[in-house]
């Protein structure tokens, strides 16, 4: 399994609540872009339209060696998962106030797959307290590997 491209804006922004794997449908110069690591995650979320989920703002930079025929980078591509999955998702967005937000797109086995998070937004002292206990978690390992160095 190889990781493509990773969301840490995610992370910040996002609680992230359960994750699920999900298959992305792909026109042949976008999964070449993504073997080569061309792929931008940052303000991406996917989205219940009908029966499907959706992939929206997703960057997938356009092929160098492609002709005429090269995808949109930004275009919306459909999300493949089995409509149980697709039923539960859509009705935690539409009640319950969560969004669906790409975690991490890699390759497994040859096949790009997209980590999606069922998540719900951070209030800005949610961000604050998360960045004082990584810093917090820092120093502790910091003092605890000079301890040991100096005996």
């Amino acid at each position: 399994m190889k990781t493509v491209s990773l969301n840490r804006k995610a992370y910040h922004d996002y609680t992230i609540q359960e994750s699920v794997e999900a298959g992305i449908v792909l026109t042949g110069t976008e999964i070449k872009s993504i073997r080569a690591g061309r792929v931008n995650l940052r303000d991406a979320y996917a989205h219940p339209q009908g029966s499907e989920l959706w992939l929206f703002n997703v960057h997938i930079a356009r092929y160098e060696s492609g002709s005429r025929d090269n995808h949109e980078p930004t275009r919306p591509r459909k999300l493949l998962l089995h409509r149980r999955q697709i039923d539960e998702l859509a009705g935690k967005v539409t009640q319950k106030g969560f969004t669906i937000v790409p975690l991490k797109l890699y390759l497994k086995n040859g096949i790009a797959k997209v980590e999606l998070g069922l998540a719900t937004g951070k209030r800005l002292y949610d961000k604050r307290e998360s960045m004082a206990r990584r810093q917090a978690e820092r120093d502790m390992e910091r003092a605890m590997k000079l301890a040991k160095q100096r005996f």
